[in-house]
């Protein structure tokens, strides 16, 4: 008899806004917790997620990207009704009011439900983000090449 493999699930994440790593978060912790195996690979302002909130860049182009992204999950803002920081605020707080986890938490559940975090070599390099100013439960930096190969082996695959 021949023994079932456990479903897999392959997010691209490439939004830095707080409402689609939000729902990133949901579907990643909710089929971990259903028992399907779940990758995520962040790429440009979905990097937010994976960072540590540690200062990033060297030429003067990417110290400035470093200072307007700046910050780790908590600096995610709402893609609308920002409000120039305010929307985040408001969010947060209507988030607590309804008792729904933050990012921190949805990130910590997804890290304690086992998803695999990978980071975009090519868009680090880019952005100027050295390894060392991402969380350390990042599995691997790595090419488009190795997370397609794992995409491809994935019952779904989801661009955030």
């Amino acid at each position: 008899m021949k023994e079932e493999r456990p479903k897999k699930v392959a997010l691209i994440v490439m939004s830095g806004d707080l409402e689609r790593l939000f729902g990133a978060f949901v579907i990643a912790t909710g089929a971990a917790a259903s028992g399907m195996e779940v990758s995520m690979f962040f790429t440009f302002w979905g990097l937010r997620a994976l960072k540590s909130g540690k200062r990033t860049g060297r030429s003067i182009l990417g110290r400035l990207i470093g200072f307007f992204e700046r910050g780790d999950l908590r600096r995610a803002s709402p893609g609308r009704y920002s409000f120039f920081g305010l929307g985040r605020w408001l969010f947060r707080k209507m988030m607590r009011a309804h008792r729904v986890p933050d990012l921190v938490e949805l990130r910590q559940m997804a890290i304690d439900l086992g998803v695999k975090f990978y980071g975009c070599e090519m868009s680090l390099q880019v952005m100027e983000i050295p390894r060392e100013a991402l969380i350390p439960e990042v599995k691997a930096c790595v090419g488009v090449a190795h997370f397609l190969a794992e995409a491809t082996q994935a019952d779904l695959t989801l661009f955030i």
